[in-house]
């Protein structure tokens, strides 16, 4: 217990790179954040919250389940602020933040793109998490740097937006924005390519 603690919490390291949204979040939403809840605190209860968006998801309660899936895809720009503004970058974090971005998408996928869009869009975007994900891993066992870059970044927003835009599309009987909603995360995709061949996550 002692050393998960450790690892969440100590080993604390400096940003190479603080972004302007960074510098907006500390000046606005991480200021009512104290500062002894840190970035991978937050990276866990994205972790623990999932399966709570996951199961409004399967019971069809989709309004709810869109607000609840835009806060839990949120913290992924909190705890990365909070990491990148306060200095407290760790290693546990560069693997596990970006994990947990791929956990919430893959579910999202899973229950709504495959129903709702179709099949192959669906094993695209899964299908190139598993990718990246495996090759971070190899990447990792050979000791070299791992973490999300500005591609896998916009890939990630991406694919929020393609989510969001395919609930409301089923929330409200808008027919019309399907195919924004399909065109939004085959651009996740062409990012997600972008990202892995820069050895990003």
């Amino acid at each position: 217990m002692n050393k998960f603690k450790h690892m969440l919490q100590y080993q604390f390291q400096k940003a190479e790179k603080v972004f302007w949204h960074d510098r907006l979040l500390e000046k606005t939403i991480l200021r009512f954040i104290p500062k002894y809840i840190v970035p991978n605190y937050v990276t866990l209860f994205r972790f623990f919250a999932t399966p709570f968006v996951v199961i409004l998801m399967l019971t069809e309660s989709y309004k709810i389940g869109l607000i609840a899936f835009l806060l839990v895809a949120f913290t992924d720009a909190l705890d990365g602020a909070m990491a990148r503004t306060r200095d407290q970058v760790t290693e546990w974090g560069k693997v596990y933040d970006p994990l947990a971005d791929k956990i919430l998408i893959g579910s999202m996928v899973f229950i709504i793109v495959l129903r709702y869009i179709d099949l192959w869009t669906s094993l695209l975007v899964i299908g190139m998490e598993i990718i990246i994900i495996v090759v971070a891993w190899i990447r990792k066992r050979e000791g070299k740097e791992i973490q999300a870059n500005v591609w896998g970044k916009i890939k990630m927003h991406l694919q929020v937006y393609g989510v969001a835009i395919l609930l409301l599309s089923v929330i409200y009987d808008w027919g019309a924005l399907l195919p924004f909603a399909s065109g939004t995360l085959y651009m996740a995709i062409v990012f997600a390519v972008i990202s892995l061949l820069t050895h990003g996550i």
